[in-house]
């Protein structure tokens, strides 16, 4: 465990370099952006001093690291304010949103991946409805889905109005139903891959030998599935969740920006129209630390379900 936490570190450390490097090969002067091409120099020279951007690179990047390691992201150029409380703000509505949009691949997609399991002859009429079905939701990217649900259900129905979003500060239940429209866009490309994922892995478990022995001895066919089947397919099943929720992390700045919402990935995408470099770092910076996490927790998952990991090690 003390391991996977080092290789957690030094994977972060080596991605604040990639980020920091990048960022300062973007063209374009982020004060420039700010000011004006006909600001005062004055003004400019002062603000550049301000935001340590007349240092070295050298010296900035370990300022930069300085400050992210007591937890500190800077000073927004755009917004002239901490880095931290712009993410903060944005915050909770990004965790809705990928939080909804993962409940909804959770409860849809393993439950129709173990019923389709059921039928798994792919040369059958079943099967190739099933995986046409599955592969256009793999294909078509999230805004595409997002356009199509506005068309629906604001434009013809007008069920839900266009920009419908409400703060999570409106109550829970206000700010739960305004993100299902979005988190139906962000999840149903993850959700078809989910199927199709379990789907496979519980065939193959199914063609186990344990199987054919259980069903022998006259173990019950549900008893079967979820006592062994299910267990023996789940580590696959959690790697493939784990690199959804990823996909879901990051495919919510384009939904965000469809819908409306003032989320992190909205926050973004000003940030690098407008050069921001403290904030486009620190978000950045954040989405790294989630993605790192996400694969940690993930390991550490795999050794609670499966004992045998854990000796291999």
């Amino acid at each position: 465990m003390l391991k996977r936490i080092l290789y957690s570190i030094l994977t972060l450390l080596l991605v604040s370099v990639i980020i920091f490097v990048i960022f300062q090969f973007i063209p374009g002067d982020p004060i420039l952006s700010k000011l004006g091409e006909e600001s005062d120099e004055a003004l400019e020279q002062v603000l550049r001093e301000e935001f340590e951007l007349d240092k070295p690179v050298l010296q900035r990047y370990f300022s930069w690291l300085n400050d992210l390691l007591h937890f500190n992201m800077g000073k927004s150029i755009k917004y002239n304010t901490s880095v931290n409380k712009l993410i903060a703000g944005r915050l909770p509505n990004t965790l809705g949103l990928t939080s909804l949009s993962f409940v909804f691949v959770i409860l849809i997609g393993i439950p129709l991946g173990i019923i389709v399991a059921k039928y798994n002859k792919s040369n059958s009429s079943k099967g190739v409805i099933f995986n046409i079905i599955t592969q256009l939701g793999i294909a078509i990217p999230s805004f595409f889905f997002a356009l199509v649900l506005i068309l629906i259900f604001s434009i013809k129905l007008k069920l839900i109005p266009v920009a419908s979003f409400q703060p999570i500060t409106s109550g829970l239940l206000p700010f739960v139903k305004s993100l299902i429209l979005p988190a139906m866009a962000v999840s149903i490309s993850a959700i078809s891959i989910t199927v199709r994922y379990v789907r496979n892995s519980v065939v193959e478990q199914l063609n186990e030998d344990y199987v054919l022995v259980a069903k022998n001895k006259g173990v019950k066919e549900k008893r079967i599935l979820y006592n062994h089947v299910l267990r023996n397919a789940m580590v696959p099943i959690i790697t493939i969740l784990g690199i959804l929720f990823v996909n879901i992390v990051t495919g919510s700045i384009v939904v965000e920006a469809v819908f409306s919402i003032p989320g992190i990935g909205s926050l973004l995408t000003a940030a690098i129209k407008s050069k921001d470099l403290p904030l486009t770092q620190g978000i950045c910076v954040y989405i790294s630390f989630v993605v790192v996490f996400v694969f940690l927790l993930l390991d550490i998952l795999y050794k609670l379900i499966d004992p045998r990991i854990r000796v291999k090690e």
